[in-house]
């Protein structure tokens, strides 16, 4: 039987969604909990690998179950096995042609800025910081060069293993809610740390460090050395997993109404 679960996490206890030799990915935390319950090792797919640091308001991953077992089994007995930074909050039987990470259609990813003078203190890990102020107007025309399909290697890490550094960018939006800016991009896909490379690039426009048209000449130069530094990963959340609508998977975790995703 295949099975798909949603997931929450934060990312900071972790080096990442994929499994490590240290086995400090959530990858390995999710799987040896699994395990546990299905009687015997079970390996997992997922919709995303998360970086070191990043978190996740939904990740969907499946796993092929070699017994039946309640779908609540799935989640309370998973997450009594789990360790408290993630959380298993739906599953799901499956057919065999679904699959969390090739069946997907549109990834999104939500990064919150807290922008005040002062670093964030309650929400440190969680959100990212700039210290000065930020013109959200011009960052915002900056984002709107950046949406089509179009070739993003400007914005790709030099590790990326991605096939292709082409990728449909269909939402870079933003706006403020007080002290916070919260930036939403989907796309049928996403690079090796393009989203931190994005955000990077829009806080420089935001704070006069260059124009909006500045982020379009980035882009069609494909080359990274012109764009920002990589901005910090505290603030990143994957939101949004997208599949056909055959197979019935919610898009959004429990917390995508607000600002914060967790």
């Amino acid at each position: 039987m295949r099975v798909a679960i949603a997931l929450e996490y934060d990312g900071r206890g972790f080096c990442g969604w994929q499994s490590q030799s240290a086995a400090c990915g959530v990858q390995d935390a999710l799987e040896e909990a699994v395990a546990a319950i299905a009687g015997c090792r079970v390996a997992l797919a997922a919709a995303g690998r998360t970086d070191a640091g990043v978190h996740a308001s939904l990740q969907v991953a499946h796993f092929d179950a070699p017994h039946a077992r309640p779908l609540t089994a799935w989640v309370r007995g998973v997450n009594s096995r789990l360790p408290d930074g993630i959380a298993v909050f739906w599953a799901k039987e499956m057919g065999g042609g679904f699959h969390a990470r090739f069946s997907v259609v549109e990834r999104g990813y939500r990064y919150v800025l807290f922008n005040h003078p002062v670093r964030p203190g309650l929400l440190r890990g969680r959100v990212g910081w700039h210290h000065r102020p930020l013109d959200v107007e011009s960052m915002r025309a900056a984002a709107r060069l950046l949406l089509g399909r179009h070739d993003f290697s400007a914005f790709r890490a030099a590790e990326c293993q991605a096939r292709s550094p082409i990728k449909d960018l269909r939402c870079a939006e933003l706006r403020r809610q007080g002290d916070y800016l919260v930036f939403d991009f989907r796309a049928d896909g996403f690079l090796h740390h393009m989203v931190r490379n994005l955000v990077g690039c829009l806080v420089q426009v935001g704070a006069g460090g260059a124009p909006p048209e500045w982020l379009g000449e980035v882009l069609a130069a494909r080359d990274r050395t012109r764009a920002a530094p990589t901005f910090m990963a505290d603030g990143l959340y994957l939101s949004r997993v997208i599949y056909p609508a055959q197979f019935g998977v919610p898009g959004e975790g429990r917390a995508s109404g607000g600002f914060s995703p967790a």
